[in-house]
């Protein structure tokens, strides 16, 4: 079994696995017509994603994760200090829009597996996700049952949600989880980090800044992509060339990543 780290299991999943029951029928979404242009867009920030997923994927273990009967889970030591800065379930409540929805889905979803392996409850956390899925009753979410890992997920929900001519709410949700993750490393760089070398600082943030890029000329043809781009654009400081350097920028940039994330996840 491939060892991944926590951070490489936040940042490769746009991952939906407790919304995938819900089987209900919807009617699909018309697509517009798209320009040559918008396609290459989007399947560049597809790559991006792909590629920050591998890159993460190298990395050692982090010394406070281990395996247990095949799974992830977190030594004992690690586990008597619960963090204090995942979203509250209750935020999924003020979620009015469609891409509201989809964008705290995701948020919850990338905090509820931090949760659990803290072992601390996650009854709220399904409770609030089964919930945004029903009012989301997207088709899209059907191909996570059949993922192998979850290096394919985020290929298999972007290939589905386009189909289904729900690819702009992809973007939702993979913003929203790229700043809920970039949140939560900030909590403890130093702790986080402690697999990184220089070629990983690089080579992540170096996609970053290109996926930063690639939204906001994205939302020149759909305006409901025009506040996500708004939100991140602060986060294209984190463009490091060695790890200390990303600590620095991560360091600098709180503020933004925490004002990033209360405007995504509202």
């Amino acid at each position: 079994m491939k060892k991944l780290s926590v951070f490489a299991i936040a940042i490769a999943a746009v991952v939906f696995a407790a919304c995938t029951g819900n089987k209900t029928k919807t009617q699909d979404v018309p697509e517009e017509e798209k320009s040559f242009e918008q396609e290459q867009i989007e399947a560049s920030i597809k790559m991006h994603i792909d590629s920050i997923a591998a890159d993460l994927g190298k990395l050692k273990q982090l010394p406070f994760v281990q395996e247990d009967n095949g799974g992830l889970t977190l030594t004992a030591e690690e586990k008597q200090v619960k963090p204090d800065y995942l979203l509250d379930p209750k935020v999924a409540e003020e979620a009015t829009t469609l891409a509201e929805k989809y964008r705290i889905l995701s948020a919850l979803n990338v905090d509820k597996r931090i949760a659990a392996l803290y072992e601390m409850p996650t009854d709220e956390y399904d409770k609030a996700i089964s919930k945004l899925a029903a009012d989301i009753n997207d088709p899209s979410f059907k191909v996570l049952d059949n993922a192998n890992s979850i290096f394919e997920t985020t290929s298999a929900l972007y290939d589905a949600m386009n189909e289904n001519g729900r690819i702009n709410q992809f973007w939702q949700t993979a913003a929203a989880a790229l700043v809920e993750q970039l949140f939560i490393v900030n909590q403890n760089t130093e702790k986080f980090l402690s697999v990184f070398n220089d070629e990983a600082a690089s080579n992540v943030t170096y996609r970053i800044v290109l996926i930063l890029d690639a939204v906001d000329r994205l939302s020149n043809y759909d305006p409901e992509i025009k506040p996500i781009a708004e939100a991140i654009a602060p986060l294209k400081v984190l463009n490091a060339t060695s790890l200390d350097e990303l600590k620095s920028q991560l360091a600098e940039a709180k503020d933004n990543i925490a004002a990033a994330r209360k405007a995504l996840v509202k």
